[in-house]
């Protein structure tokens, strides 16, 4: 069930902004009152209000709106400064605080449809931006497993590679191929095998960390971004979606018997200085990846582990490759 809009009134002044808006839940809204800024603070750390109005105390507001700038980005979508009509200094203070977020300002004696008037424009505002956030996500998003699309993801790559060129950190790109995929659309259907790649793309967010970047190349075709990895590590997340996509195996909801899920996979590793670009990083993955395959497939290859390729030198005696 939806809940009321919220509005906290921070009537720090104590100039009666409480009794000012009380009126608007007559017209479908919530208001909670706050007096001073430590009570403030503590109620926004329980409470997600969709716009704040706040009548600001100490000079001019400068701790008060500070405190907002903080949490504009996680709890406080939407802030109105209430102000003296001679008093410049909240606005002045507000628009170079509260930049990030839609905010607004109001005289103190404004009557009440003013109020309600600034309060829907932000709350519309919000929702916009709510809605352009969305569709940029979408744009860049594959839709069914919300890994990045081919071109963002190759930015991504390359942004990431030009950064540990510069300066000189370890670098690891994966490539994951499905194994013998187009027999799961050929044994039962296409609902099957998009559920196969839902569940795949699940599998590959589930190992990334914050700095990690995982794409959609292809329709079974996968690749994550490894920023600060070494190989040792590389091999040990490769492992591990490789053992995590292989427990897919089984029946799928509604599906007719078991599908069989597994995943070849290559990867290369940069430290910054020993590979010339960032196509001879990902051609390398794409020999190992191939390598994976003709070995019969549900496997990962370090492609410095393959005899014979270009300036590979053998693994270290601890490094778990090929995995």
């Amino acid at each position: 069930m939806n809940q009321s809009p919220l509005i906290l009134a921070c009537d720090h002044r104590g100039e009666g902004l409480s009794q000012t808006l009380r009126p608007l839940t007559s017209a479908g809204f919530r208001v909670e009152t706050t007096t001073t800024l430590g009570q403030t603070r503590e109620t926004l750390r329980g409470l997600r209000p969709d716009v704040v109005v706040i009548d600001p105390l100490a000079k001019g507001g400068l701790a008060e709106l500070g405190e907002l700038e903080q949490r504009q980005s996680e709890n406080v979508p939407s802030v109105l400064v209430v102000a003296d009509p001679g008093d410049p200094l909240p606005a002045i203070l507000a628009s170079r605080c509260l930049s990030d977020g839609p905010w607004d300002l109001v005289h103190r004696d404004a009557p009440l449809e003013e109020f309600l008037m600034r309060i829907e424009r932000l709350r519309s505002l919000v929702r916009e931006q709510s809605e352009l956030d969305e569709m940029r996500y979408q744009a860049v998003h594959d839709d069914r497993t919300e890994l990045l699309r081919p071109v963002p993801f190759q930015a991504r790559l390359r942004e990431h590679f030009s950064a540990a060129q510069r300066h000189r950190f370890d670098l690891g790109l994966v490539l994951i191929d499905l194994d013998r995929f187009g027999m799961v659309n050929k044994d039962f259907d296409h609902t099957t095998g998009d559920e196969v790649i839902t569940r795949v793309g699940r599998v590959i967010r589930s190992t990334l960390r914050a700095e990690d970047v995982g794409g959609r190349l292809g329709g079974d075709e996968f690749a994550v971004v490894l920023p600060y990895t070494r190989r040792v590590d590389a091999a040990r997340v490769v492992n591990r979606m490789r053992d995590q996509i292989q427990a897919l195996t089984g029946p799928l909801d509604g599906g007719r018997g078991e599908v069989c899920i597994s995943a070849s996979i290559g990867f290369e590793t940069f430290d910054g200085t020993d590979l010339e670009s960032v196509e001879t990083l990902r051609r390398h993955a794409e020999i190992a990846l191939r390598q994976a395959k003709t070995m019969g497939g549900n496997r990962g290859l370090y492609y410095r582990s393959l005899e014979g390729t270009e300036g590979g030198a053998e693994p270290a005696a601890d490094t778990p490759l090929p995995v």
